[in-house]
């Protein structure tokens, strides 16, 4: 079976993997989509600041194969399989922190997401990493249940009222979920920031109240004329950018919270004026992955068609094409989320 790795620095590799064998507790799945998200990229084309190097972990498939001790799947159930499950009884379980959970990240999928065919291990299958998909929604639309997921986690990480209002940097694929879920819990102002144009066109599409080039000398003018010169309620910084960082202190409200969403390179710095966060009372908070509870949440929130992830999937690439599909996506021409599929 087929399978990509990364091979060196900005080189993917379609390499033929055995077959897996399966255990009793186990799941074998054919993949039929997977997503690339912007951890995938960093894994490619950066330094990723997390042990992992396996790509892929948006899956979606049918199942092939069904361990002899499984309950509850059949082969040619349709499937979204998470890649990692946390423990839920440890001290960082007990306290919220799901996904800082040493099982969380022991529990990976074999050889990894991105291939013809991988392994759910036992632990996944027992402790609700795989959930059967309705028939209404497609294998793409299913690959993005865990970058909404992971939209969802940080969502639950900070305060928010009705009307109130937001800005985001970096509209890609996930910086676009952040403005439909702000949208779905009645926010009223959300201003997208992006330094590419299409993405900032494409934007325009969901009605935002401004999309800016964070270089737009008057970014900070347009901001707070539509906030009486408060600053906005809450910044999502949903990219790598550190500038985003920077910027983001500067448009936020006294009092109002700043998300670090996007994945930062390892070893990434910053130099921050923390007077400036302590005397406007921010909020400085971060959200890593997703937990097997926040995927629950978006599944509903997609089968549900609160959130239309179908209008974010502009490309689609087979297996074969990996890296010709991960060069677009670094590259972000003309493009929001791209699927690669068996």
């Amino acid at each position: 079976m087929k399978t990509a790795i990364v091979k060196a620095p900005s080189i993917i590799s379609i390499e033929e993997t055995a077959k897996p064998v399966l255990a009793s507790g186990e799941l074998l799945i054919q993949m039929r989509a997977c997503g690339i998200c912007g951890s995938d990229l960093e894994k490619v084309f950066g330094k990723y600041g997390k042990p992992s190097m396996r790509l892929g972990h948006e899956p979606s498939g049918i199942v092939l194969d069904v361990g002899s001790n499984v309950k509850g799947f059949k082969t040619g159930d349709r499937v979204f399989t998470h890649h990692h499950v946390p423990c839920y009884s440890c001290h960082f379980c007990k306290h919220g922190n799901e996904t800082t959970c040493e099982k969380y990240s022991e529990t990976n999928l074999s050889p990894c997401g991105l291939s013809e065919e991988y392994v759910v291990p036992e632990w996944n299958v027992s402790h609700g990493g795989v959930l059967n998909l309705p028939d209404s929604m497609t294998f793409e639309e299913a690959a993005m249940i865990e970058p909404l997921a992971c939209c969802v986690r940080a969502w639950s990480k900070f305060e928010y009222h009705k009307d109130d209002s937001v800005a985001i940097f970096g509209v890609g694929p996930t910086g676009m979920m952040h403005v439909m879920l702000a949208q779905s819990n009645n926010l009223s102002n959300i201003f997208c920031l992006d330094v590419n144009d299409f993405r900032l066109e494409f934007a325009k599409k969901f009605k935002v109240s401004e999309t800016i080039n964070p270089n737009d000398e008057k970014k900070m003018e347009k901001i707070f004329t539509h906030t009486g010169g408060r600053g906005v309620d809450l910044v999502i910084v949903s990219t790598s950018s550190l500038r985003a960082l920077e910027g983001a202190i500067d448009i936020v409200r006294k009092g109002g919270s700043v998300m670090m969403f996007g994945v930062p390179p390892m070893g990434a710095t910053i130099n921050l004026d923390m007077s400036k966060i302590y005397s406007k009372e921010i909020s400085l908070l971060t959200s890593y992955a997703a937990s097997d509870q926040d995927t629950q949440e978006a599944l509903r929130l997609i089968a549900s068609s609160k959130i239309d992830v179908q209008k974010l999937i502009t490309h689609t690439y087979p297996i074969l094409d990996s890296q010709k599909a991960f060069d677009h996506a670094k590259s972000g021409k003309n493009a929001m989320k791209i699927i690669i599929t068996k």
